[in-house]
């Protein structure tokens, strides 16, 4: 037995405005159940735009409280149905976990179905799909219209799939095809590589909406589908298509990852996407000679030693900094209106707050910490490994600027600055680059290469100078 669900919701805070179930036997329509839900909250102008439901027409139906049982119910020992399943199916699952309850079916999704049983077409969407097997849709963008018209269709995909060998694939609790995306070929999937690189998540008009990077770009990609967290859920309903580019190693894949997000701007990357960088670290010394590292608006610092996109990461780089080189969070500023640090009290702080150190010892591990966040060279060309066996790849930094990163055949010579030039494909350098590949640094001295002055053409110098 079938339940074949459409729903229509608030958008945004996705509450039930109107739910349709259909249950269909295989063959025919045994029962049906159509209602709006008062959401308990406002419908945007947009969603009545599209759907034609008001807040007017919802004012007076039933909480979802009221419906919960009789879904419970008609539902019951019917695999759960739908175009684009996951998104009714995870809508509906938490009104019922709002309610305490647990609301647990086997899922089918009709995107899926018919992209295995009716392949070729340009489009999935229900709209395309029933004008492709002229299907008439009597009212569009409501519950009970959309609902009728998905249970003619799973009825077509039924006939296509005779013995059910295809849905019976989709049913298995293991099945990759249940977890993909709805719009999702798994051809997309099987041809993902297994290397490390960076993937790109794309919607059905081919616009970018994520970019990660992974040591296994297969296995990352994968385990977005099995998070279930609200953002994650609703970036994978709205994928179409992944590309990728191999970089060989995860520090390239790094330095591209950053690149991509800051020119690319993807609308589910927007943690990282921010290039107004609003807070500056930075030094100053007191009267009493004590060095300080501070943080303010950006605005108003003239040198910041590195700038950062929000106050808790400026904050949670400097407690790190306090902690490696133990130096005292009342002089770091992360701890105000005391006169001894809490550091000081589970001995963490050796005393400059309580004046049992001198302002000289302790300075001189301020002027560490500051060092530590600068390249210990200025030229130098980091050394990793290619796309290939027979590949290395090249990152290079001139005047303590990244310059970008290249390829080039093990076999090929390399020997000063405008070699590398040519393989070297020009990227921006940042603040995020920075903190990645001083990193990067500390930990693989070995792959490090410093340029000697006869290296350093004087042309090329003037040329890559910023």
């Amino acid at each position: 037995m079938y339940a074949i669900v459409d729903i229509e919701t608030t958008g945004h805070s996705s509450k039930i405005t109107e739910i349709s179930i259909f249950i269909f036997n295989g063959k025919k329509i045994i029962d049906e159940y159509t209602t709006l839900v008062n959401p308990e909250c406002v419908i945007p102008p947009f969603i009545t735009n599209l759907t034609g439901i008001t807040n007017a027409m919802v004012g007076g139906a039933p909480k979802f409280y009221e419906i919960a049982k009789k879904v419970q119910e008609i539902t019951e020992d019917c695999i759960f149905v739908a175009h684009n399943v996951n998104f009714d199916y995870n809508i509906i699952n938490k009104e019922f976990k709002d309610l305490g309850f647990e609301f647990k079916r086997k899922k089918l999704c009709t995107i899926r179905l018919s992209r295995k049983l009716i392949p070729g077409l340009k489009s999935y969407s229900l709209g395309a799909l029933c004008n492709s097997q002229n299907i008439v849709i009597k009212d569009r963008h409501r519950a009970k219209g959309d609902a009728e018209a998905t249970t003619i269709l799973f009825e077509k995909l039924l006939k296509l799939d005779t013995s059910l060998l295809t849905i019976n694939s989709f049913l298995k609790p293991r099945s990759r095809q249940a977890t993909l995306p709805p719009m999702l070929p798994k051809e997309n999937i099987d041809n993902l590589s297994e290397k490390a690189g960076v993937y790109y998540f794309k919607n059905i008009k081919n616009e970018i909406i994520y970019v990660g990077k992974a040591n296994n770009i297969k296995q990352r990609v994968v385990s977005h589908f099995y998070d279930k967290s609200k953002k994650e859920v609703k970036m994978c309903l709205e994928i179409a298509t992944i590309t990728f580019k191999e970089t060989g190693s995860e520090l390239v894949a790094l330095l591209l990852e950053s690149s991509e997000i800051k020119k690319i701007y993807p609308k589910y990357n927007r943690a990282q996407r921010r290039s107004n960088e609003i807070i500056g670290l930075f030094s100053y010394e007191d009267r009493n000679g004590v060095l300080h590292l501070a943080y303010n608006r950006l605005k108003l610092i003239s040198n910041p030693l590195l700038k950062f996109y929000n106050l808790t990461e400026c904050r949670l780089f400097l407690e790190k900094l306090c902690e490696t080189y133990k130096l005292c969070p009342k002089y770091c500023h992360l701890q105000t209106n005391v006169a001894t640090c809490f550091h000081y009290q589970i001995k963490q702080c050796k005393g400059i707050c309580k004046d049992e150190e001198a302002a000289k010892s302790y300075n001189k591990r301020v002027l560490e910490a500051i060092e530590s966040v600068k390249y210990k060279t200025e030229n130098f060309i980091i050394k990793v490994a290619g796309r290939t066996e027979n590949e290395n790849a090249y990152i290079l930094i001139l005047n303590g600027i990244y310059k970008g990163y290249g390829y080039a055949d093990k076999t090929e010579q390399l020997e000063n600055v405008d070699d590398y030039n040519k393989i070297i494909t020009s990227q921006k350098d940042n603040n995020d680059i920075k903190r990645i590949l001083n990193y990067y640094i500390k930990n693989n001295t070995d792959t490090i290469y410093n340029f000697k002055k006869e290296q350093l053409a004087e042309t090329t110098f003037n040329l890559f100078a910023s």
